[in-house]
This record gives structure tokens, C-alpha cells and sequence, in this order.
């Protein structure tokens, strides 16, 4: 990628001679009116130069660097898809004012490179507040559902597609079987006005606008943040400027907050998040409108001891989810959660108003299979997940409209006793569930994580139904189906799954 760069040779020259001692950032515009800012601390020694590159979390070494003849060079070295090394050339005419950059990732930008500061890079420390129990806020009593940007739209979202997602929602049913949430994601930002107000940037020119359209349609709307200085993709977040942020997003009619935790771990440690995450929370309830509060930390510090006590009404218990089968297996059953926890070891943690979150939907992207997709939706609605769409609500095939709105799978995940799913039996392969329901039936699910079809057998009396006449309703197929004796044997698809409802006569 080549990039120019601006470098004002005024400052570069002191006393005739070149100095580039210090920290400097350079600036790149992005079509929304932002700019992506990187830091560099550069230290020079005769014609050597050394130093670091600052970038969100990273810091990265720089591999070489000189200055001769009024030439000024440094690289770095980028990890590449597969743990390739790539190298990343800075190369410049000093007495020109010019940098040209040729970077590891391919695309072309022109930007400006200027004298910076420390304080720049990594503001300064704002000491965590001293930890009390926030009040719980009354929402989502039962797991929130919805839709959110990142997983189709990453950084192109803008708000003439959310816009078009909450049409679609409603014209698609969407809405009438639950779907209610229609939520941003990171890149709306822009920076701060004189006040200190958080502003939307050019993708979002009226957010109070777009959150009346998303109101007209009987929806709510959701925003991101974080209690870091940049969110994950490098955009304004909430450090220092909580409740002035929270004020904000209630004259705005923000229904739903987001908050990654990303630039934070610049300033705080795992054991701060607590606190950290509090001051949102008191922040969130002084803004006298209901917001719901969603912790995005990846499951780090065991927050799903602590999530409620913050405020929280769902707080993610794993890294980010991608549309590929692996991921969602792993996250789904594997050791998905810090500490080696997985989510099954942790379900008893959630009760109305505060979930476990193991990330969003995945389902329609085109990633996986059919049966996969059903699987997705079945295991997040026995764990009562938050059930938020990730795909585009407006090109739907039947068969993702037929899973996502599947009302007697929702019913599981939406189930009011809000009691946790219980492992049955498991092993490489295969894993049976049971989650009890608010009228006294049983959800059973039986998980196929095999490369092929394979038949999962048990007992009625290990899911605590032994002895009793059974009715049980396949929520897939959408049929009782016969039951007798106290075993049952069940053939089921690869990477799939058979969703029972049972209960006794």
C-alpha cells in the first residue's frame, strides 16, 4: 500500500540539522470525516533511527530505520495471514516535506505526519471508582433479541442500512415474533464538539433522526462504545466522558449500548474491569432513559460473576464469533470462555434481566450449512442467548427466514423461569441437553458435532423423566413425534441437531 504522507520540514529541521526525537502521529483520512491516528516514538542517534509504533492496543517495533542525505527510512514488520511476516517500508524526502509509505496491507491513503505526545497515544490515567452494587434497571427480563451491524456490515454500516434493516424486519415478520432491537455497532463516531459531546460522523448525519425512524416502526435502537479512548476500530470512545456519553445517547432516544472493552486494557487491568464497567452502568441510570447494557470484554476477569452488580443485562463470554463451523463449535461447546470455562459451566449465572452472551448470530451469512445454522439457533436458545441477527434482513432465503423466526425454538430461548440447560451426556461427538421450562416441560437438545450422521441414544430418567408417559414434539420438524419405554435413540444430521419438547401426559 502506498501512502504520502505530509511532513512539515520546518518542524523536521532544527538548527539545520534533522530531528526526528519524539512522538509523532500520523493521520489518514476515512471517507465517513474521520481519521485513523497511529503513533510512533522515535528515538534518533546519529543517522540511526529506532523506536515503536503505537496503534489501539498494539505496539510494534520498528525492525530498521536511517537517516543519510535527507532521506529518512524505517520498517516495520507486520504478522500476515498464516504467520507470514510482511514488511512495512516508511520512506521520505525530508528537505520535500514527503513521506511516502508502503505498507503490508495493499490500499492507498495520503495523510499527514506531525509532531505528537505521550499523552496523545495513551491519555492519562483516570483512577476507577471505588465499587458499589449499580441498581438493576428492570429491562430485558428475558434474553434481548434483534439485530446487529458488525457481523455483515463491519465499518461500511451507515445509517441508510440500518434504516433498511428495521424495514425489514417488520416486512419480513421479524418483528412480530420477537425481534426488536435494530443496533449499531462500531463507526458511527466522529469525535467531540466544543462540549465535549460525542458527534456522529458522516455515515450518520442525525442520529436522533434515525432513532425516530427506528421507533416509527415499533423497534428500539441500539449504539457501541467503550470505556477505553478508542473503540476496537479506532473510532472515538467513552474514556473520561461516561455520563456526558449516556446523556447523550438519551436526547438521542438510544435504547441499547454496546460497550468493548478494546483501548481500555492501554489504561486499566483485567482486575479494574469491574469498577470500569460500573461507571457506565451508574452513567447509563442517571440518564434518566431505559437503556439496556451490553459488557463486550470477551469473558476475561469472570464477569459473569460480577456483570449484574455493574448494571449489565448481558455481558459476551467469548471472543468474536465468524460464520465457519469451527467457531461456532468451539465457542458453542469448547472451552469458549477465560479461565477455561465453558458455557454450560457458567449457565447458572444468568436470571432475568442478566445473560450470558457467547456473541451474536451468524445465521444467514453464507458461511455454514443449513443444518449448522439450526444448530446455532438451538444451542443459543437452550443457553438463552441473545438472540441478535448478524446477516442482511433484506435478502433472506426461506430457509435462514424458516430458522431465525422459528417460533417454537424462540419460545426455548425466551422461556420466562429463565432456568439453565444441564448436560445430560457428552463426549467428542455428541452432546444431550435439558433445559426445564416455565410450565414443566423439558427442552431437549440432541447435538451432533461429528463429520457425519450419527444416532445419539439415551434415557428418559437421566433427563429426569423416567417412569412417566411422555409426549415430546420435534421443534424442527414441527410434529409430535412417538415416544415409549424410557430410552430413545435419534439419528441426527451431521453438524446438527434435534430440538424435543417434552414433557409428561
Amino acid at each position: 500500500m502506498r501512502i504520502v504522507l505530509a511532513l512539515f520540514a520546518s518542524v523536521l529541521f532544527l538548527q539545520g540539522q534533522a530531528d526526528v526525537n519524539g512522538f509523532w502521529v500520523f493521520r489518514t483520512p476515512v471517507d465517513d470525516g474521520t481519521s485513523r491516528e497511529t503513533f510512533f516514538d522515535l528515538k534518533q542517534s546519529g543517522q540511526q533511527v529506532t523506536g515503536v509504533m503505537f496503534q489501539g492496543r498494539r505496539r510494534t517495533t520498528l525492525s530498521e530505520g536511517w537517516i543519510a542525505n535527507g532521506k529518512l527510512h524505517f520498517a516495520l514488520n507486520v504478522n500476515g495471514q498464516g504467520g507470514a511476516v510482511r514488511v512495512a517500508n516508511y520512506d521520505g524526502d525530508l528537505a520535500s516535506g514527503r513521506l511516502t509509505t508502503t505498507t503490508a496491507a495493499g490500499a492507498t491513503f495520503t495523510g499527514v505526519f506531525e509532531r505528537s505526545s505521550l499523552e496523545k497515544a495513551v491519555p492519562p490515567r483516570i483512577a476507577p471508582p471505588a465499587l458499589h452494587d449499580v441498581p438493576d434497571n428492570g429491562l430485558v427480563r428475558t434474553p434481548p433479541m434483534g439485530w446487529n451491524s458488525w457481523n455483515k456490515f463491519a465499518g461500511r454500516v451507515t445509517a441508510e442500512d440500518v434504516r433498511a434493516m428495521a424495514d425489514a424486519m417488520v416486512s419480513s415478520g421479524m418483528a412480530k415474533v420477537g425481534y426488536v432491537y435494530v443496533n449499531i455497532d462500531d463507526t458511527w463516531e466522529l469525535g467531540r464538539d466544543a462540549q465535549g459531546n460525542p458527534t456522529t460522523n458522516k455515515k450518520f448525519p442525525d442520529m436522533k433522526a434515525l432513532a425516530d425512524y427506528v421507533h416509527s416502526k415499533g423497534l428500539k435502537i441500539g449504539i457501541y462504545s467503550g470505556p477505553g479512548p478508542k473503540t476496537c476500530a479506532g473510532y472515538e470512545g467513552s474514556y473520561g466522558h461516561e455520563e456526558q456519553d449516556a446523556k447523550q445517547y438519551a436526547a438521542w432516544g438510544i435504547d441499547y449500548l454496546k460497550y468493548d472493552w478494546c483501548s481500555a486494557d492501554q489504561i486499566y487491568t483485567d482486575d479494574e474491569m469491574q469498577a470500569v464497567y460500573q461507571k457506565m452502568g451508574d452513567a447509563l441510570l442517571k440518564s434518566g432513559r431505559p437503556i439496556v447494557y451490553s459488557l463486550c470484554q470477551y469473558g476475561r476477569n469472570g464477569v459473569w460473576k460480577w456483570g449484574a452488580k455493574v448494571g449489565g443485562n448481558l455481558w459476551r463470554t467469548t471472543g468474536d464469533i465468524s460464520d465457519r463451523w469451527d467457531s461456532l463449535n468451539r465457542i458453542g461447546f469448547g472451552q469458549a470462555v477465560m479461565n477455561k470455562f465453558t458455557q454450560l459451566d457458567i449457565a447458572s449465572a444468568m436470571k432475568p434481566g442478566a445473560f450470558n452472551d457467547p456473541d451474536m448470530l451468524e445465521i444467514g451469512n453464507g458461511g455454514m450449512t443449513g443444518d449448522e445454522y439450526r444448530l446455532h439457533m438451538s444451542l443459543w436458545s437452550m443457553l438463552a442467548a441473545p438472540l441478535l441477527a448478524g446477516n442482511d434482513l433484506r435478502t433472506m432465503s426461506d430457509e435462514i427466514k424458516s430458522i431465525l423466526m422459528n417460533t417454537e425454538v424462540i419460545a426455548i430461548d425466551q422461556d420466562k423461569a429463565v432456568k439453565p440447560a444441564k448436560i445430560v451426556s457428552e463426549n467428542e461427538t455428541s452432546v444431550v441437553l435439558a433445559r426445564p421450562l416455565a410450565d414443566g416441560s423439558i427442552a431437549v437438545g440432541l447435538f451432533n458435532r461429528s463429520d457425519a450422521a450419527a444416532t445419539i441414544a439415551g434415557t428418559w430418567s437421566a433427563i429426569g423423566l423416567g417412569g412417566k408417559q411422555l409426549e415430546a414434539r420435534d421443534l424442527w420438524a414441527h410434529q409430535v413425534i412417538s415416544v415409549s419405554g424410557d430410552s430413545f435413540s435419534v439419528t441426527v444430521p451431521r453438524h446438527g441437531v434435534v430440538l424435543l419438547r417434552v414433557h409428561a401426559k
